[in-house]
């Protein structure tokens, strides 16, 4: 997959102008698929999945950028229908596009569904994550962001990045978002780490991560010793 790790979505022109790049074509011409799953796990929840799916989050555009065509695959319904029924959707849609809310939460369903079973083979597919649906791309999330614990406990996600990322940077509805308690965060990591504000995302492709921005970021290497 070709990826686009956002903080809050497409708020930019060069976030906006990174997707296309991805995608190769206009999003007019491109199919997607919203997985709104990891927002039920946070309060309000099934309201702000009705906001999402239906283009409706202007601070976090993501469905209402004038796709092609739009559908919802909700996770936490694929184990109980035929794969037939879904599998082949995801095969042939040119953009997943992934809500916030708990990534562990999200890459519980993602495990559980076989979604992320079928990432290694969709090779032309570009995923674009919100927030949660960003860092469950990384190796784990740290402590800081465990909100719902996974049967198996731990903070570990996918790993299909070989770092982590901090959303939301210095984001007046979250005081703790400071850049200070990121750098606390970097120091228990393993891997390198990304404090990004809404204005930031990553775009990785074959595995090499590129930071596209109007605002503000920092990388932080892991600490050896």
């Amino acid at each position: 997959m070709k990826l686009l790790l956002t903080s809050a979505g497409i708020r930019n022109a060069s976030i906006h102008n990174a997707l296309l790049d991805l995608l190769g074509k206009p999003i007019a011409e491109a199919s997607a698929l919203c997985i709104p799953t990891a927002i039920y796990a946070i309060p309000g929840g099934a309201g702000h999945a009705w906001h999402f799916i239906s283009g409706r989050e202007p601070e976090t555009p993501m469905c209402e950028l004038g796709w092609k065509s739009l559908g919802v695959l909700e996770l936490t319904a694929l184990p109980s229908i035929d794969e037939a029924l879904w599998v082949p959707l995801v095969q042939e849609t040119d953009v997943l596009l992934v809500n916030g809310g708990d990534p562990l939460y999200l890459c519980y369903w993602m495990r559980q569904s076989g979604l992320a079973d079928l990432f290694p083979s969709l090779h032309e597919t570009v995923y674009v994550g919100l927030s949660a649906g960003s860092m469950v791309m990384a190796p784990n999330i740290g402590k800081e962001f465990v909100g719902w614990r996974p049967p198996s406990g731990g903070d570990e996600t996918l790993g299909l990045v070989d770092f982590a990322m901090f959303p939301h940077l210095d984001h007046e509805m979250l005081p703790d978002n400071t850049l200070a308690n990121a750098r606390k965060w970097a120091a228990g990591l393993q891997v390198p780490g990304y404090a990004m504000d809404d204005e930031t995302a990553i775009k990785v492709i074959d595995g090499a991560a590129e930071v596209v921005s109007e605002g503000h970021w920092e990388r932080f290497l892991p600490q050896r010793g």
